[in-house]
């Protein structure tokens, strides 16, 4: 088990360990990540980002951001719905991205799935899998941190009846992780309390 601890970085700070370095990972450890986001759209962008990453690393989908955003109409469900196998070629070929036939695929037909339902379902479906926070002990190393959780798993399946692909239960706990519905920074890490 690993059980590495909150290290400071260059200015003294205490961080999960994977937030120190590089400056990408430190400035989205402080301000992003483990933040609550909830709207359909926003979480559509996470939930699609989270994908992509399946079996890379982070620091790859985090540094391509704005060409993900680019490619895929900034991440507006109603657009990517409309996309043709004309648009999947386009993004097969979009340097900005990554080239995944099976992931654009996957994020154009989870789009058109999303475009079906009300405003605000698809954020009350997520957030529904959101554990009770005082249940969840801080972690104090990163052997502490799981990667998949029975609310992972829930969620994952609650998205796969309906027909979303892509969204495993590690995904799932990543986009938990990632948007604020559970608090993973380790117990020592300065953002624990800052970000929720």
């Amino acid at each position: 088990m690993d059980e590495t601890l909150a290290a400071a970085g260059e200015d003294g700070l205490l961080r999960c360990p994977w937030g120190i370095a590089p400056d990408d990972y430190r400035e989205y450890h402080d301000t992003e990540w483990g933040v609550p986001v909830r709207g359909d759209r926003a979480l559509f962008e996470r939930m699609s980002l989270e994908a992509f990453q399946s079996g890379l690393s982070w620091l790859t989908i985090l540094r391509r951001r704005d060409g993900f955003r680019a490619a895929f109409a900034d991440f507006d469900v109603e657009r990517i719905a409309a996309f043709t196998e004309e648009d999947v070629t386009r993004l097969l070929q979009d340097p900005g991205i990554i080239r995944n036939r099976q992931k654009i695929e996957a994020t154009v037909s989870n789009a058109r799935i999303a475009a079906g339902w009300a405003d605000g379902d698809l954020t009350e479906l997520i957030w529904s899998h959101a554990p009770d926070p005082a249940e969840r002990p801080a972690p104090r190393g990163n052997g502490d941190v799981l990667a998949i959780t029975p609310e992972s798993t829930a969620l994952s399946k609650a998205l796969r009846k309906h027909g979303f692909r892509f969204v495993g239960p590690t995904t799932a706990h990543a986009l938990m992780q990632a948007c604020g519905l559970v608090n993973d920074h380790l117990a020592d890490c300065h953002f624990r309390g800052i970000g929720r």
